[in-house]
């Protein structure tokens, strides 16, 4: 790939600005724990939603919707799109009741809400295996991702990736270790915008290039089925993206409330509580959650499913394992000069919104929740919270030596966190769940994960099968973890009466007879924002693809969806 003066220029000014932008957040970031972690707690809901959204666009985002898209079609990016009844599910029940709260990290949220020694160390432990372990494993696919990147860009090889990787990073941890969270949503909203712009940009270029030929063109050229908005159900269905009916049960009904994944957790928590947290107020704090939700899934993905379709008649040598590279290939050929450095700019805001916000949010963990502060305003924790930055860092580029392949993490991590997620969801309003339960929930998908992957799966190959291809596995995960720790749950005693108390007058200060009544707005809230977002997302993609009678119908559906959510978060005092 052959860059110019002006390509430089705007990756050079890119880099200049970010710098910049963490030290004008410096002050904020030194007044103490709040102050480095959480912004002040003032954060507008607009900056905290673009921040969320902002993260979750990682180096390899567009890469994996381009596999997906030419694999399966357009309904094949429903290995993710369903996670958006998790998502909402977290804006409407939760982002309010977490900013109540008033903690500083997810993890504190134990201790406010369990009693006893037990409850210290699960904070402890779980601070340690999200903060340092679980962080370096997501940082160590997000390098692997960047990596690949730049030896497909710049045919980069050997010890050289990690290097230009490692550098990378570190220029990522000194701004945000100077800057803190203010500093971190700053550059993610600056970052979110060029990847963005860029994306489209390219989509545009390519779709109206002399091969593909605008809509019209591409459409002709692409195998049947390949703009089927849903998947096929069924072995015999016979569609281009057909999925069993055990692992359609599996995504659409189970994972989205069952497993713990970062950027998705039940309930919320990791960075998306981090940004709940972080907000001005309870409005600003559902409010962001609410935008995270419409753009993440309803707004962002149709320029990078546009290339990924234009891929397909672009690139039809590619191979299944090289589908991916259709995106950086319509790069390579697409781009002029100036543009090649803005997308290349996209990609690194992507990288470094992403490594930027993991280690803020995992370091958050570490200085907040092992170790017991007296004052937690003094300038002292904020200089070990620049330390433990940089040790994650550290913690990070080690864990990327051990890791070879994305889709192994991404996995590993769905699977052991199999069956905690109901529980991360009813602790607020179930208070028989204890700290045992939780520890409990936390431990048991691990040895269930194990014993099924290396002790039966050679003799019982479907037992370990990845969750699309056969999910049995995974439904016995979730079925014995939720019953052992409903069993604990129910055979150790609750948290103290005045420490449970204490809980819901802080997160429920109307009672919990007031909340109840609000249980039925919610759930139509919940199902209006569903509707609204799925319905905005393929009104999208009818008028791209020129299908105007069915974006009528999606027109329609959109505005009962958004009425009902509406007139039902009004009930429901969520505005």
């Amino acid at each position: 790939m052959t860059l110019n003066w002006l390509d430089y220029s705007i990756i050079i000014g890119f880099v200049i600005l970010t710098i910049f932008i963490g030290l004008y957040a410096r002050k904020t970031a030194s007044k103490g724990l709040e102050g480095f972690f959480l912004g002040g707690k003032n954060l507008p809901w607009y900056l905290a939603g673009i921040s969320m959204v902002a993260t979750t666009f990682a180096a390899d985002t567009p890469l994996a919707v381009t596999e997906l898209v030419a694999t399966n079609g357009i309904s094949g990016n429903w290995v993710w799109w369903n996670m958006l009844l998790g998502g909402m599910f977290t804006a409407v029940f939760y982002a309010k009741l977490w900013r109540k709260s008033g903690v500083l990290t997810e993890t504190e949220f134990i201790t406010l809400r369990y009693s006893g020694k037990e409850a210290t160390w699960l904070k402890k432990f779980k601070a340690a295996y999200l903060g340092l372990f679980m962080n370096a494993l997501i940082l160590a696919w997000v390098n692997l991702a960047f990596m690949s990147l730049l030896e497909v860009f710049f045919g980069i090889q050997g010890s050289d990736l990690f290097l230009i990787t490692a550098g990378a990073m570190l220029v990522v941890a000194l701004y945000t270790a100077i800057s803190g969270l203010l500093g971190v949503a700053l550059t993610d909203a600056f970052q979110f915008f060029i990847a963005l712009v860029g994306c489209i940009v390219l989509a545009v270029l390519v779709l109206n290039s002399e091969q593909i030929g605008g809509i019209d063109g591409l459409v002709k050229r692409l195998p049947q089925g390949s703009l089927d908005l849903i998947p096929s159900i069924g072995s015999n269905s016979g569609g281009l993206f057909s999925m069993s009916v055990a692992s359609f049960l599996a995504f659409a009904g189970m994972v989205w409330w069952s497993s713990w994944y970062p950027g998705a957790e039940p309930g919320g928590g990791g960075y998306v509580a981090q940004r709940m947290l972080s907000t001005k107020d309870e409005k600003h704090s559902f409010l962001a959650t609410l935008f995270f939700q419409f753009a993440h899934y309803g707004l962002r993905p149709w320029p990078w499913i546009i290339v990924g379709l234009c891929s397909v008649v672009l690139y039809p040598e590619l191979g299944p394992d090289d589908k991916k590279l259709g995106f950086v290939m319509a790069m390579k050929d697409f781009l002029p000069n100036g543009m090649m450095g803005l997308l290349l700019v996209a990609f690194l805001g992507a990288y470094m919104s992403t490594v930027s916000t993991h280690l803020n949010w995992g370091a958050s963990y570490v200085v907040n929740d092992i170790y017991k502060w007296q004052n937690k305003g003094d300038k002292t924790i904020v200089r070990v919270s620049r330390l433990i930055t940089l040790l994650i860092l550290i913690l990070a580029l080690i864990a990327t030596t051990f890791v070879s392949t994305i889709s192994g993490v991404w996995e590993f991590i769905m699977q052991c966190g199999a069956g905690l997620g109901l529980l991360l969801m009813l602790r607020w309003f179930w208070f028989r769940i204890n700290a045992w339960a939780e520890i409990t929930a936390t431990v048991a998908p691990f040895i269930i994960y194990a014993v099924l992957q290396f002790g039966l799966a050679p003799y019982y190959p479907e037992l370990g099968m990845s969750i699309s291809e056969n999910p049995l596995g995974f439904f016995i995960t979730v079925g014995l973890t939720t019953i052992f720790w409903i069993i604990v749950a129910l055979s150790t005693a609750p948290s103290e009466a005045n420490h449970l108390l204490k809980f819901k007058e802080r997160v429920f200060p109307e009672g919990m007879e007031a909340y109840k009544k609000k249980v039925l707005p919610l759930l139509l809230a919940w199902l209006g924002g569903i509707v609204s977002v799925y319905s905005f997302l393929f009104l999208v993609g009818k008028i791209i693809f020129k299908e105007y009678d069915s974006a009528i119908n999606l027109g329609v559906s959109l505005v009962i969806g958004l009425g009902l959510f509406y007139f039902s978060s009004k009930k429901a005092d969520l505005f």
